[in-house]
């Protein structure tokens, strides 16, 4: 996936793949493509919103994908 692309949005999308992320959502994919994007372009900061994180948990954990929850959320530099 492109460098453009902005985390943790990118890590997520990349674990099953930009189509399969708008069809277990119901986005369409461009959508999809703007969580990754940065805000002065249209984007979200790469934060997916809550409504479709909580979608994607509950496909990942029914489907057996390895994922942890906080892969879902952006880390500040002060906790790094």
């Amino acid at each position: 996936m492109s460098e453009k692309y902005l985390e943790p949005a990118k890590s997520i999308v990349a674990k099953i793949g930009i189509p399969k992320c708008a069809e277990i959502t119901g986005k369409h994919v461009s959508r999809v493509y703007r969580w990754m994007a940065p805000r002065e372009k249209g984007g979200t900061g790469g934060i997916i919103p809550f409504e479709d994180a909580a979608t994607l948990i509950a496909h990942f954990e029914k489907n057996g994908i390895e994922f942890s929850h906080k892969e879902f959320f952006p880390v500040s530099e002060a906790a790094q």
